[in-house]
């Protein structure tokens, strides 16, 4: 636990963390067997040395190469997070599996054959027993070990959080770009955590062949017409492309968005009402801040990645 951070949102009285059902949770991460033709794994679109995120296509890809609606967000420090997805469409952790594993052009497998499929895996009978202390591989252990591996995903170890622990010190065009980041984008990427949580519409003019409407599509409220959720900038270097239909491919093109590209809409962010105004420098100024947000120890340690067979 950080020092610092708030306290998690994630209850873990139900689902206390162990090393066995991490250990669990870790092998059904990168298994391909959780999709229907066995070729899919949840690391397929996350990706360690991304942030856990899918750097490769604009919007995910999933078996038989079918493309996704939405691009592939990244997944760290999920304990602190009360809704999911850029829609908020799942409220808890325990059951986000759910829509990957049985969408239809991601893993495209109902979740009851899943645990069909590792039943008959003869590695996974002492690997179940061990996490849970009975014999017996269910639905309900399956996700609850696939949580408890993704709630170890901490990204806590960046330039920046040494800075704020007085071990280090930004650079000159750092500590500029910090001050021009509280200015201007802190409100909605609320530090440590690098964001506030909520769904806002950022001003990004809709993408007419996707037509998607974000937050609306759950709550069915006009007033959340076009609002997302607001990711975290946390590893923002290699998280990329960005915005929920990766439209962005940069940080610049992220900054130009925001400097002079606003959609103006009845559900825009108060927050963005007023233009940016960011001159060439500042922009590099907090390109140069945001990188500070690198957790190179998380993005390498050995122990969040594929445990083999």
């Amino acid at each position: 636990m950080p020092n610092g951070w708030p306290a998690p949102a994630y209850n873990f009285t139900n689902n206390p963390l162990t090393e066995e059902g991490i250990l669990l949770g870790q092998t059904l991460f990168y298994d391909p067997i959780l999709s229907r033709d066995s070729t899919i794994s949840c690391a397929s679109c996350h990706l360690q040395a991304t942030g856990f995120a899918h750097v490769d296509h604009d919007l995910s890809h999933g078996i038989d190469n079918r493309i996704g609606t939405r691009n592939a967000a990244s997944i760290m420090n999920l304990a602190w997070s009360k809704t999911f997805f850029w829609d908020g469409s799942i409220n808890h952790l325990d059951v986000l599996p759910l829509a990957p594993i049985e969408h239809k052009d991601e893993m495209d497998l109902p979740f009851s054959e899943a645990v069909k499929k590792i039943r008959r895996d003869n590695k996974y009978r002492p690997l179940y027993a061990n996490a849970f202390g009975t014999i017996g591989i269910s639905g309900e252990r399956t996700l609850k070990a696939l949580s408890q591996y993704m709630l170890t995903l901490v990204s806590a170890n960046a330039k920046y959080d040494a800075v704020m622990a007085k071990k280090d010190s930004f650079t000159i065009v750092e500590q500029k770009g910090y001050l021009l980041f509280k200015q201007h984008c802190s409100s909605c990427h609320t530090e440590p955590l690098f964001t506030n949580g909520n769904f806002e519409n950022n001003g990004l003019p809709i993408d007419t062949t996707l037509n998607d409407m974000g937050r609306m599509r759950v709550s069915t409220l006009e007033t959340d017409r076009l609002k997302f959720k607001v990711p975290t900038l946390r590893n923002i270097q290699f998280t990329y492309p960005y915005m929920h239909d990766g439209r962005f491919a940069t940080l610049t093109e992220v900054l130009k968005h925001y400097n002079t590209g606003i959609y103006n809409s009845n559900t825009l962010s108060d927050k963005l009402k007023t233009p940016m105004q960011l001159s060439d420098n500042q922009r590099v100024e907090i390109v140069a801040f945001l990188k500070t947000l690198t957790d190179t120890e998380f993005l390498l340690n050995k122990k969040y990645g594929f445990i083999g067979k």
